[in-house]
This record gives structure tokens, C-alpha cells and sequence, in this order.
């Protein structure tokens, strides 16, 4: 290990950070890895710009990236927590079972509590979730999926290109970005919405298509072109306002995906709303598992699934 430096990303590693991800992780039509997607995610966050490390090889190739994106999580009883989620993490094949994963990661682990982080969480994938556990994460639950099939003929994604909502949802409309400013209480670990927050989550991403669906004045969903096996889906990011099933039923009926799919933490109103609009569990889907690392000590227990109040819009596309 003494051929690799770990230090702390520069503006100009930004190709070769890029580079890396694709050699470890690949990419697809769906998820391109390009600067305008990392400035989105790791400067533009309205959370703050994300902690990144990178390894860095004599010869000055970059061998590792550690990434982790800033973020917010309020509690029932008001206050704001500081958090960090891990992403866009990989180790270049050439520089594979050096430990460079674990040591980028601790690294970081080690300025996050100096700067007074209350904890971090993520959903890692079967690869690198044993990983995690090893390094003090401790499981939260299981997060599955909540679908409602579509009757009858369905556009089927083109491989090639992006889903874009105008052709999965035509008669959906722009999000506003004042959808998030009257956001109900949390009744658990809550993303603090915003305008600042609609806006950089559901506007300005560089590469998903998200649309409006209307439910009263101040009521609706905000809905998100997908594709996945082959199949189009219509994913239900957020429930804005007071849900109601009615606009889950609206995005069904202008919804030319094959099916309709989104999650809510149990109890919620938005979760209510889903079920009685027609999403159900979908069984035999294989579900993301949350786990969490406690950087201080906390009022919530964090490892309980049901402190959480979380949307599909707090799981995906990061």
C-alpha cells in the first residue's frame, strides 16, 4: 500500500474520478457518468459539496474513489441532523484487494466527525454491503417496492436512449419548484424539504425526467420516467401536499409505462395514499437494505426501519 496516497479530491481528478467509476462500475444509457451528473450530485447539492478522496497511485493514476454527498435528515422534535451518504464509490480493476475501499472510506469517516456529522447512511448493493457491516454500519431494514401493473399496451423503452416523461406521462406537467415549501411535520428521519431542494432535485438534474401531476391547489405527486428490464416504469418520487389516491389514479390513466412503481415509509400519509390508489407490495422483488453508522449520540434510534421517514425520492438516482 505504500505505492498509493489517499488525499483529498482536486477539481482536476474530475476525469479520471469518471474514468474509474466506469471502469468498476460500467454505465448505461440510463446512467452516464459524466461531469454535469458529478457537479450535480457533488457541487451543486444544496446540502453543500460532498466529501471525495481519491487513491492515488506513484505513477499518479487514480486508483480508488470515495465519495460522499451531504445531507439533512430533520427529527419529530425539530432538530436537523448532518449526515453524509456514500456513493459513487470504486476501485479501479487494475488496483483491486489492496484495501483501498476501506481505507478511503475511513479516511473520510475521520473528517466527518471532526467536522461534527451525526451519522451516515446508504443503501450499498450485495458487493459492497458486507463491506460496510464490517466497518460498524449496522442494518436499518429492508425496503421493497410498492407497484401498480398497467392494463393493457405500453410504450417499451428504447435501450439506446433516455426515457424522457413527455412520452411516458404526456399530460404531466413541469414540477414547481414551490411544491416543497409547505412540507408536512416528520414523523421520523425526514429530508427537510424546500424550494431550493424541488429545485435542484426535480429540476435541475441533468439526466432524469421528472414531471407534475396536479391533485387540488397545493396537492400532487412528482413522477419520474425509468426504465428497468427492459420494461418502462413511471416511478412515483414524491407525494407533495395532502396526499390523495386520486392523483395516483390520475398518473395511471395518462401513464403509457408498464407499470407504476414508488416506495413510502410505512405509516405515512403518502404510503396511504400509494396503497389506496393501487400500488401493493410487490413480492418476490428484491429489496434495498438500509443501513446506518452513528457518528454521535443520538435521540432516534437509527437502526429501527420505522424511525425513518423516507420517500422513493430519498433512494433513488444517487
Amino acid at each position: 500500500m505504500a505505492d498509493l496516497a489517499i488525499r483529498a479530491a482536486r477539481d482536476e481528478d474530475i476525469p479520471a474520478i469518471l474514468d474509474t467509476l466506469r471502469a468498476a462500475l460500467g454505465e448505461s444509457p440510463v446512467l452516464r457518468r459524466t461531469p454535469e451528473l458529478w457537479a450535480w450530485k457533488h457541487v451543486s447539492n444544496p446540502f453543500g459539496p460532498s466529501l471525495v478522496f481519491v487513491a492515488e497511485s506513484h505513477e499518479g493514476r487514480i486508483a480508488g474513489v470515495r465519495a460522499m454527498m451531504r445531507w439533512r435528515l430533520a427529527t419529530p422534535s425539530g432538530h436537523v441532523l448532518s449526515c453524509l451518504r456514500p456513493v459513487d464509490t470504486a476501485t479501479h480493476p487494475d488496483y483491486a484487494r489492496r484495501g483501498i475501499f476501506r481505507r478511503l472510506t475511513m479516511t473520510a469517516l475521520d473528517v466527518a466527525q471532526a467536522e461534527g456529522v451525526h451519522l451516515v447512511f446508504n443503501t450499498p448493493n450485495d458487493k459492497s454491503g458486507p463491506g460496510y457491516l464490517r466497518m460498524g454500519w449496522r442494518e436499518v431494514g429492508q425496503i421493497g417496492v410498492l407497484i401498480r401493473p398497467k392494463v393493457g399496451r405500453a410504450i417499451r423503452p428504447d435501450a439506446d436512449q433516455l426515457p424522457s416523461i413527455e412520452s411516458w406521462a404526456p399530460e404531466a406537467t413541469a414540477v414547481p419548484a414551490s411544491s416543497m415549501i409547505n412540507d408536512r411535520a416528520p414523523r421520523g428521519l425526514r429530508t427537510p424539504r424546500s424550494g431550493g431542494y424541488a429545485t435542484w432535485r426535480f429540476l435541475s438534474h441533468p439526466s432524469a425526467s421528472y414531471g407534475w401531476v396536479p391533485d387540488g391547489v397545493a396537492s400532487g405527486l412528482i413522477a419520474r420516467a425509468g426504465a428497468r428490464g427492459g420494461r418502462s416504469e413511471l416511478v412515483i418520487s414524491e407525494m407533495v401536499g395532502s396526499p390523495r389516491s386520486t392523483s395516483i389514479r390520475s398518473a395511471a390513466r395518462m401513464s403509457r409505462a408498464r407499470y407504476l412503481a414508488g416506495w413510502f415509509s410505512n405509516g405515512s400519509p403518502e404510503r396511504k395514499a400509494a396503497l389506496k390508489g393501487g400500488l401493493l407490495p410487490a413480492p418476490g422483488v428484491k429489496p434495498l437494505h438500509l443501513i446506518a453508522l452513528s457518528l454521535s449520540d443520538l435521540e432516534t434510534d437509527i437502526h429501527d426501519l420505522s424511525a425513518w421517514d423516507l420517500a422513493t425520492s430519498d433512494l433513488e438516482l444517487l
